[in-house]
């Protein structure tokens, strides 16, 4: 029940914030632009017919405005932008218009808010991210390097790349020709890159099991690594995106990381397509990538069984019948003829429920 008399979107980017309050009882319309200080924003509002309630999209400016709205004392919702309501027919968009659909839906409590993490779990989650963003900078940087020598005929057979033997085999290749200065100079760079990436790569690698085994996300981290292919990367990445597990079920949570197929279906036609991928990228691909590790014959290693042992009897349990479940659901798929691509999805769905039973599970 909306119990504030005056309703007011927010239009908030980088410079500027588009500001429209609505009076539910004389019917009168605020309009204003200001700068993007939260200080400003406050002092406006506390100007308009109280008590006052405030709404804005999520977006890349970030929740720092909502925590300031919150200390202030006023009500605060950081609307989803995919759930807000437009008119069909609407081809106008402007600032305003938005701040006045905000203030609007927030009139009419139909606003779905998205969950606000705590600063805690937001630095943790600018961890993960930027762990994130180093993998993706080190697969390019090889790849930069990889393609380089190709085009100059220097191609590696000596077994997997980027392992010891084959970084001493990049160290010994040579541009000496005069004529070869460019090459010579762009290869030093992008060999550079690459060292540069894998020196942040394991910085950030430390700090994150560093948190993953003394903070709040502990005890997360330590039932979600029971299950095959969820490494202490991949625990504390999931426990902290995800954050509050309860708000799903083992159901939805496919359907919140887009792992469940499309659909259109009207009367009596159905028609399934591909997932739809909704959600966040970064928890479907590690979902995707520790899929796989159940397709090999399911058998407790040195590795698995030192974290069973850091962790819950119940969990310890549940997570073996879980390993059990997803090798054996492999093993169906492989007989089916599956393609792998369809069957690696479709347990990564499955192990979504999976990790959110463990969870959930009671300390």
């Amino acid at each position: 029940m909306i119990v504030e008399r005056t309703s007011v979107g927010l239009d908030v980017h980088a410079r500027s914030v588009v500001a429209t309050g609505l009076d539910s009882v004389t019917g009168e319309v605020f309009k204003t632009t200001l700068v993007p200080a939260q200080e400003e924003v406050i002092k406006w509002l506390r100007t308009l017919p109280g008590p006052v309630a405030a709404t804005y999209e999520a977006g890349p400016t970030g929740f720092g405005l909502y925590r300031a709205l919150t200390a202030a004392g006023i009500r605060c919702e950081v609307a989803a932008p995919s759930k807000l309501t437009r008119p069909s027919g609407d081809r106008v968009k402007t600032d305003a218009k938005d701040a006045l659909l905000l203030a609007q839906l927030l009139r009419v409590g139909q606003i779905t808010s998205v969950r606000v993490p705590t600063v805690t779990q937001e630095a943790a989650r600018d961890l993960v991210r930027a762990r994130e963003d180093v993998r993706v900078d080190l697969l390019r940087a090889r790849h930069r390097v990889s393609k380089l020598l190709l085009r100059h005929g220097h191609v590696y057979y000596g077994g997997r790349a980027w392992t010891g033997v084959h970084e001493a085999w990049l160290r010994r290749i040579r541009f000496d020709l005069p004529h070869q200065a460019g090459t010579r100079a762009a290869y030093e760079a992008d060999l550079e890159a690459v060292a540069f990436a894998v020196a942040r790569r394991d910085r950030l690698d430390a700090t994150i099991t560093a948190m993953a085994t003394e903070s709040e996300f502990t005890p997360i981290v330590r039932k979600l690594w029971c299950l095959r292919g969820v490494s202490t990367l991949t625990a504390f990445a999931l426990a902290v995106e995800i954050g509050d597990w309860e708000r799903f079920t083992g159901a939805s949570i496919g359907a919140y990381l887009g792992l469940v197929p499309s659909e259109h279906s009207s009367g009596q036609s159905r028609r399934q397509g591909s997932i739809t991928k909704a959600g966040n990228t970064h928890v479907r691909r590690l979902l995707v990538e520790a899929a796989w590790h159940h397709q090999r014959r399911y058998l407790v290693g040195k590795t698995l069984q030192a974290r069973w042992d850091q962790a819950p009897a119940a969990a310890r349990a549940r997570a073996h019948a879980g390993n059990q479940r997803l090798h054996q659901r492999w093993v169906t798929m492989s007989a089916r003829k599956k393609k792998h691509t369809v069957a690696s999805t479709a347990i990564a769905r499955e192990l979504a429920g999976w990790c959110w039973s463990l969870a959930t599970l009671p300390d």
